[in-house]
């Protein structure tokens, strides 16, 4: 059951969404703390190392998540979504996918701008590919920012509409990404 069927969603999906899910409001709640550390503190250096292992891992997540998602596509739109939330839907998810690559690419902009690599927790490094563009640690720290807070705040309308498709539409949306599966003779897909 790792994969994904035309009617559920696989145990990697899950897994996948829900950890990243976690990640994502960790890495977001890190970072808003951590540039506030002064430069005496104790987790003024070690904060920002943990922030960028994570996000090199997270972005090596998404790849996977990426892959997966060709190699085992969703299952199909519930037949009571209109068009519209189909559209919807499909934008959401791809718009949160593309705000995530370059939130983490800018990370990495961040992290390598003078030059070092950037060290996941000692197992291995990454090497700095682009340096010496003049601004370019402040320029994607702002970019970074942004995309940040856009990221959590589309992630918590996602979050909404699940919550809506559960207790205002009562059909399977939220039920299906949790594990539960829908049966062949279902008058409550929806």
């Amino acid at each position: 059951m790792w994969r994904n069927s035309p009617r559920h969603y696989g145990a990697l999906t899950i897994a996948l969404h829900w950890l990243m899910a976690l990640t994502i409001y960790g890495m977001f709640a890190l970072g808003l703390w951590m540039v506030g550390l002064g430069y005496y503190d104790g987790w003024y250096h070690s904060a920002p190392e943990i922030h960028k292992g994570i996000g090199i891992l997270l972005f090596a997540a998404l790849l996977l998540r990426l892959c997966w998602r060709v190699i085992s596509p969703p299952p199909a739109p519930l037949t009571s979504y209109s068009p519209h939330v189909r559209r919807a839907a499909h934008a959401a998810h791809w718009l949160l996918y593309g705000l995530l690559l370059v939130l983490l690419i800018s990370g990495y902009l961040i992290s390598t701008a003078d030059g070092k690599p950037v060290s996941v927790f000692g197992w291995f490094e990454v090497p700095a590919l682009f340096t010496g563009a003049g601004e370019q640690a402040d320029v994607a720290g702002e970019v970074h920012l942004w995309l940040a807070w856009a990221l959590v705040l589309l992630s918590a309308l996602h979050a909404l509409a699940a919550l809506k498709h559960h207790f205002v539409d009562r059909d399977m949306t939220l039920k299906r990404m949790l594990g539960y599966r829908i049966p062949l003779t279902s008058e409550k897909e929806k």
